[in-house]
Formats: structure tokens, sequence, C-alpha cells
């Protein structure tokens, strides 16, 4: 048994995060497209990667591939070490994280108040380098770890197609015409994706990613210069779009100035594509409902360059 079931503390609830309608502060949209946004703030480690990181520990747990007093190892920008340092402190398990030196100061915070282990690699390289470390730590004491891997582990995409796809389906009543959501693993987009053409074979599929290898978008990948993960598909996409960090951080401000939301920079670039999407569909005369993902709350990265006025 571990400590975490002895002090008799339950398996976390993930997902079941709201849409939050954000249309009515972008009247330019009209009235026939409306953008939805699910807040994965709600999460009990506050961004969307709780899903993936619950996949992950729950699979590795059952399957014995965690267990003893092997350390969960994986690289990260942030979220997803933030999923497995409280799963880890709940469970009884520890955890070691490759990280970028660029990682926002908050989730730093967050990340050492759970007692995670952290390397710190070049700001420069980004989460490939982070990557390159966390295979370098695996190569160098096998025995002493777990390899999370969630660029190439299937649970990572495979959690939002259990959970993301279903809820958007049901939170909109099946009529959702577009999902929309950037690349970072690409288990969001590739999960909920295939989930929502399975149930609502109409959906149109909208990858998004920044648009340049030199950008503020934390957590997104510029595919073309980046080290692609093995669990993207790039067929699942009908379309690709391209945001830049100003048009992230100017859709973001104006939800925050006009909704009272704050966005993270993955969550103001995935507005800002739905919001451009939008508007191509209102100018066509078109009816539709865009859904995408918030995955954070721009808490989290106030005083960081991306709020820095």
């Amino acid at each position: 048994m571990s400590v975490a079931a002895a002090r008799g503390l339950s398996d976390p609830t993930v997902g079941n995060t709201p849409l939050i309608d954000v249309s009515p502060a972008f009247p330019e949209l009209g009235r026939r497209v409306r953008v939805l946004g699910k807040a994965e703030w709600a999460n009990p480690g506050g961004s969307i990667k709780d899903r993936a990181g619950w996949f992950i520990v729950r699979e590795a747990r059952e399957s014995g591939k965690l267990s003893g007093d092997r350390v969960l190892l994986d690289s990260s920008s942030g979220n997803t070490g933030i999923a497995y340092a409280w799963l880890g402190a709940r469970l009884g398990f520890k955890v070691s994280l490759a990280v970028p030196g660029s990682i926002a100061r908050r989730r730093r915070e967050i990340l050492e108040a759970y007692g995670a282990e952290l390397l710190f690699t070049d700001p420069l390289e980004g989460s490939d380098g982070a990557i390159r470390e966390a295979r370098l730590m695996l190569k160098a004491e096998p025995g002493r770890y777990f390899y999370a891997d969630q660029y190439s582990n299937p649970m990572t995409w495979r959690a939002h197609y259990e959970t993301t796809g279903p809820e958007i389906f049901a939170q909109t009543e099946g009529r959702v015409t577009h999902f929309v959501a950037g690349l970072g693993t690409g288990g969001t987009f590739v999960g909920a994706g295939r989930r929502l053409r399975e149930l609502a074979p109409g959906v149109r599929l909208v990858s998004m990613e920044p648009d340049g290898p030199l950008h503020g978008l934390e957590g997104l990948k510029h595919m073309e210069t980046s080290i692609v993960p093995a669990i993207y598909d790039e067929t699942v996409a009908d379309a690709k779009m391209s945001v830049s960090t100003d048009e992230a951080r100017g859709a973001a401000r104006a939800l925050a100035r006009r909704g009272g939301i704050l966005l993270g920079p993955s969550g103001g670039a995935n507005l800002a594509a739905a919001l451009r999407l939008g508007r191509d569909l209102c100018a066509q005369g078109r009816e539709a409902l865009v859904v995408t993902v918030f995955p954070d709350s721009g808490e989290r990265y106030l005083g960081e360059r991306f709020w820095a006025p």
C-alpha cells in the first residue's frame, strides 16, 4: 500500500471542465458565429495537462512500470510537469523533470512546492533541449526511472480521445462545427480531433502552431523546426493555421479586458486562431460553433514576458 493509499487519498477527478462562450466579448463575430473555449484551469493541477498526466500515471501504475522506488522522469515546459508533481505527491512516487531554463517563474515555484526534482536546460533550446536531457538521464540510470515520455506515450492523445472530445460533443449537444487547437505534444488536437470526427463526422479540425521557431508561445511547437512528437498525426487536420506571439497576446488582452478571463500564452494563441477562423466564417455568411481549449490561466504568467506591458 502506498503512503497516499494509507492516508485515504482517492484517485483524482480530472476533466469535465466548463465550456465558456467568449463570443460576447467579440461582437465582430456577428450573431451566427460563436467561439467557445474549454476552461482547463478547472482541473486539479490547473491545466489541461492533468488529463494526459493522469492517464500516463494510471497506466504506468496499473502495468507495474511505475512501482517500488521508481522515479517518474520526463521533460516538460511546466504544466505536464505540474500534473506529474501533484500526482506524485498525492499517490506517493517521486518526480524528476528536465525543464527549459525559460520556464515561467510561477510554474517553477509550483513544481518546487510539490517536491519535484528539476534539472534546467538551455532556454534557447526550448522543449527540445529538455527532451534531449531527459533521454540522457534515462540512458545514464535506466534502472532508476520510469520514462513517461509525454511526446511519444499514446496515453497523451488517448486522454483527450476518452475525455476532451466526448465532453465537447456533449456540451455543445453535438452542434460543434469546428475544433481548433495548438500543437505542443499534439495530444489534445490528435486525441480530441479523432474522437470528434467519429462523433460528428462533419466537424472541421484545424491545427495551430507558432508562426516561426523563435516565439513566446510557451508549450507550443513550430513543427518544421522542432523534434516532431511521435504521437503527432498530421493527417488529422483538415486545415492548418499559424499564429504570431503578438496576435496571441492581443487576443488574450482583449478577452481579459472585455470578458474578464485571463489566458496563458497557448490559450491566447488558441483564441487568436479561433477568432480568425470565426471572422472568416462570419464574412462568408456561415453559421458556426467553433470550439477551442484554454489550457491554463494567465495568472501563472503575470509578470512574465507574455503579459508584460
